[in-house]
């Protein structure tokens, strides 16, 4: 059993609370407040699964831990306002690297005014992080998976790949173009809370944050909208000097790499110009990538290849349990 496989397994067939909109399948949880939908999301951050003392210090991996929570904020429109933090330590990590981990944490939460209300801090043989990041956005206005329709614009923030790229370059030391770059795209990475939450005109838009690679990304998209989904190689955004690396390895990051958590979404052609808008008012680069259509007898997600030939993508990407 895969990782989304088990989580399909545990999903319940119904709810009993009527005030939940949204349980299992989505980057966040949604229930209805009074005059608000109040939007909840966890993960997880496990010592040598998604970092080591090799590679990220602790104020990095406070830093890192909250941002991938923001990020499923922003995936769902909504606005960060509270996070709880269960932390398991082992010997050794000190006092100091505690310290250092919650500061990590609580410069990012400054950025976003958000407060830490809570949380729990135990013993154990490796650190492992829990965070749960509850926000609000207005009734019916979280940005689901399932809302991509036949004819969307498929579109992306920032560039992709990077955050695999900054972490090749701390485990393979050389002289790389823009080294300090790609290392803090893995190590600080930035939650488009801003750009999301400048959506909220939009009448419907399908956000997916990019933790587990792109492909794997707009695979959940196309089967929570019961679609398929094109994306065009010529069109998928890098940063220019991730082309210093061979091209098997740029093929793998910019789609599958995961730990970009930039964006990606599908919004109707009326109202692409509103998102363009809002990515110069923020200073966010976002790149039309491809387009939404009919299922597909072949495929949900087909990559359309330089050369203009279609092929099948298949849902790749980082997968906990198929490891």
């Amino acid at each position: 059993m895969d990782e989304f496989s088990f989580i399909n397994s545990i999903q319940q067939s119904y709810y009993r609370q009527s005030s939940l909109l949204k349980g299992i399948g989505d980057d966040a949880a949604v229930i209805r407040s009074n005059n608000q939908d109040i939007v909840i999301a966890k993960d997880m951050f496990v010592e040598n699964v998604h970092f080591n003392k090799e590679t990220m210090t602790p104020y990095h991996i406070g830093y890192k831990a909250l941002a991938a929570n923001l990020s499923d904020m922003a995936a769902m429109r909504a606005k960060p306002a509270f996070y709880l933090v269960g932390i398991s330590i082992s010997d050794n990590w000190s006092t100091d690297d505690l310290n250092e981990i919650y500061e990590g944490m609580q410069s990012l939460a400054n950025q976003y005014n958000v407060d830490l209300i809570g949380g729990d801090t135990v013993s154990g043989s490796e650190l492992v992080i829990s965070i749960t990041v509850l926000g609000f956005t207005n009734k019916d206005n979280a940005s689901l998976r399932s809302l991509a329709q036949e004819g969307d614009i498929i579109f992306a923030t920032g560039t992709l790949g990077d955050s695999q790229a900054g972490l090749h370059m701390l485990f393979h030391p050389d002289n790389y173009k823009d080294e300090k770059y790609f290392k803090r795209r893995h190590q600080m990475p930035s939650p488009r809370v801003d750009f999301a939450l400048g959506l909220q005109s939009i009448s419907r838009v399908a956000l997916n944050d990019i933790s587990d690679g792109i492909a794997s990304e707009a695979h959940e998209i196309a089967e929570a909208s019961n679609v398929s989904i094109v994306l065009q190689d010529e069109k998928l955004p890098i940063h220019p000097y991730l082309s210093q690396f061979d091209t098997d390895l740029q093929y793998k990051w910019k789609l599958f790499g995961g730990e970009d958590y930039e964006l990606l979404g599908t919004v109707s052609k009326r109202e692409w110009e509103t998102v363009k808008q809002v990515a110069s008012q923020q200073n966010v680069r976002v790149t039309e990538i491809g387009y939404v259509t009919a299922v597909q007898p072949v495929s949900r997600v087909l990559f359309q290849q330089k050369n203009g030939k279609m092929v099948r993508l298949e849902k790749k990407g980082y997968n906990h349990l198929s490891r």
